[in-house]
Parts: structure tokens; C-alpha cells; sequence
């Protein structure tokens, strides 16, 4: 088994890279990364159902899809990832306990009494601080688990904070849950560099042939191909999601307004505008030009460029509508 700790911190690239493994790599794997600020969401999930697009425009925090499935988790660098690929002879290969159970007997040796609980979790006093997802194709298996250590616990609420009324959709949702930073629970502290080094001493010690590995130029290249082809690009972290029915209203110094949106593989089908709200043309034509259009800011502010909003909305802006889209 190759061993490998990964030393980029960009999101793209690292969700890129554990495909790369998965996918492009005969050997099995154990990797060890870490992501800079970024919500990594499930494969099957509505990703605007998952975030707080305020909360991630305003601090930068980049959204990436991965490949498997389960809920969005929010990554910075103060929590440690971990990737094993492993070949085998049936779908049977999917246990979480068995890829999980090395980080529990690294704790056990720091002296925290961690627990494998649920259907992927693993807590400390009945607060999670890991959870893990799995991918099958054919013959071989990608489990993946994240490692809160030192993470912004506030960072955490607030990026993932949505309101469940905003989507109706059948993506999967993320379940809230109680976290803990692993560092919180270390008898004797010790730093994240540390605790990286001793999981990686663990895994080299007691997996059969483990070695570690560094990628070679080639496996950066062809990495960073899968990460500007796909993982960096709205058409797999948004155009992705299933459909959904957005509904969101607010009040504004114009009045009431309301947004109602179908919206399809990320495109905005039918918009439908309520409310109280003034105004001197019809506002039908601004409804119509947001149609067939992607569900992200950029594009939508470019529709509602060509438009003299205050003849279509009395004191209502165009960043008071982008706002209720969101």
C-alpha cells in the first residue's frame, strides 16, 4: 500500500487528487491532506440547500462536489482528512468500521476514548469529530473521513447554516450533529503536525507492505487536468445538483418580495416574482430574461444589467433581489 502525505491545501486539487488515486492509481492508498477553507458537499446533494452563500461569498470559502456520497462537511486547516483506496473482490468491501479503526486505536494511545457510532461517525463523549463517506465502482472501494483537530467551530455553524424552508428538493440532506475538536481531548497537547505523523506511523507499521510515496510530476499533471476539467467547475459542484423548488421572500424599503423558482440541473426554468411591492412597468420581462439562466450570482446580475430596476421595483435594488435568490 502506497502512503502518501499530500501537501496541497487547495480544494479542487485535493478532491481531484483523491480521484486520481481512486481511479488512476493500481496500488491500494492511504493518503493524508488537508483543505483550506471550503464546503465539501455529498455527490447526490443540492449544493445552495447545503450552504450559507452569504456566509461562504463574504470569507471566500470555495464549494467543491466529491465523489461520494453522504452530507456536506466544512474543511479548514485545522482538520486533517484521510483517503484509503483499496482493491477487492465484492461490493462487500463497504465497512466504515474497518477504515476508521486505526484512527480510534491512535487515539486510544493518545489517551481519548473515541468510538465508532451511527451509520459513519466517530465521536468523542457522544460528539462527532469525524465523519467518513464511501465510494464503490466495480472492484474497488474510496473511503474518505475528515479529522476535526483545531477547527473554527464558529466557521462550522455559519457556513453550513441554511434555512430548510428555501429548498424543496429529494437531494440528500446533511443531519446537524454535536462536534468536537479532537484537541479539546488530548490528556497531553500535542500539535497537528504531530498527530498527523503519528497516524502515518501507524498505518506504515501495521499494513503489510506499506510504503510511503511522493507523486511524481507526472501524477501532478494529469491531477490538475481533473481538477480545472471538473472539480473547479460550476457544471459539477452547482450544474450538478438535482432539481429543486426555491421559495424565499423578504421585506425591503420597498415593500414585500418574494421569489419562486424552478430550477433544473442548476438552470433557473420559471421564475415567478410576488409582493407588495411598487412599480411602474410590468415586471414580467425581468422574470423572463432570468429564465434559462444558471442559479449563481454572476449570471443573474448579468440578466438583470440591461433592466432600470427602479422602474420595475420601487427602492428595491438589485442586491436586495440577489439576496432573496440565495
Amino acid at each position: 500500500m502506497l502512503c502518501i502525505k499530500h501537501h496541497s491545501t487547495d480544494p479542487y486539487f485535493n478532491i481531484a487528487t483523491d480521484e486520481y488515486i481512486f481511479k488512476h492509481m493500481e496500488e491500494d492508498c492511504f493518503m493524508l491532506w488537508r483543505n483550506d477553507n471550503a464546503i465539501i458537499v455529498g455527490k447526490h446533494q443540492n449544493t445552495l440547500a447545503e450552504i450559507n452563500h452569504e456566509y461562504v461569498k463574504e470569507r471566500g470559502i470555495k464549494v467543491v462536489r466529491r465523489l461520494s456520497g453522504g452530507g456536506a462537511v466544512y474543511h479548514d486547516l485545522g482538520n486533517l482528512n484521510f483517503s484509503f483506496t483499496r482493491t477487492g473482490d465484492s461490493y462487500e468491501m463497504i465497512d466504515f468500521q474497518r477504515y476508521t479503526q486505526p484512527i480510534i486505536e491512535v487515539l486510544k494511545e493518545l489517551g481519548v476514548n473515541a468510538k465508532f457510532e451511527g451509520r459513519n461517525d466517530l465521536t468523542i463523549d457522544g460528539k462527532k469529530f469525524s465523519g467518513n463517506a464511501e465510494h464503490v465502482f466495480k472492484n474497488k472501494v474510496l473511503h474518505h473521513g475528515t479529522l476535526l483537530f483545531s477547527s473554527e467551530m464558529n466557521d462550522i455553524s455559519g457556513a453550513l447554516k441554511i434555512n430548510p424552508l428555501k429548498y424543496k428538493d429529494r437531494g440528500v440532506k446533511s443531519v446537524p450533529n454535536r462536534v468536537t475538536n479532537i484537541s479539546d481531548h488530548l490528556p497531553e497537547k500535542i500539535s497537528l503536525d504531530e498527530f498527523t505523523n503519528k497516524i502515518m506511523e501507524y498505518i506504515t507499521k501495521n499494513f503489510p507492505e506499506a510504503r510511503m510515496y511522493e507523486f511524481t510530476e507526472e501524477d501532478l499533471q494529469k491531477i490538475q487536468e481533473i481538477r480545472d476539467e471538473k472539480y473547479s467547475t460550476w457544471d459539477w459542484n452547482f450544474g450538478y445538483s438535482p432539481d429543486y423548488n426555491f421559495k424565499q421572500g423578504a421585506r425591503t424599503k420597498g415593500g414585500t418580495i418574494e421569489m419562486n423558482m424552478n430550477v433544473s440541473h442548476g438552470i433557473i426554468n420559471d421564475v415567478k416574482i410576488t409582493g407588495d411591492f411598487f412599480h411602474i412597468r410590468d415586471i414580467r420581462p425581468v422574470e423572463k430574461a432570468l429564465e434559462n439562466t444558471k442559479h449563481e450570482e454572476e449570471a443573474i446580475r448579468s440578466k438583470l444589467e440591461p433592466f432600470n430596476l427602479k422602474e420595475y421595483f420601487d427602492k428595491i435594488t438589485v442586491d436586495d433581489l440577489i439576496s432573496i435568490m440565495f
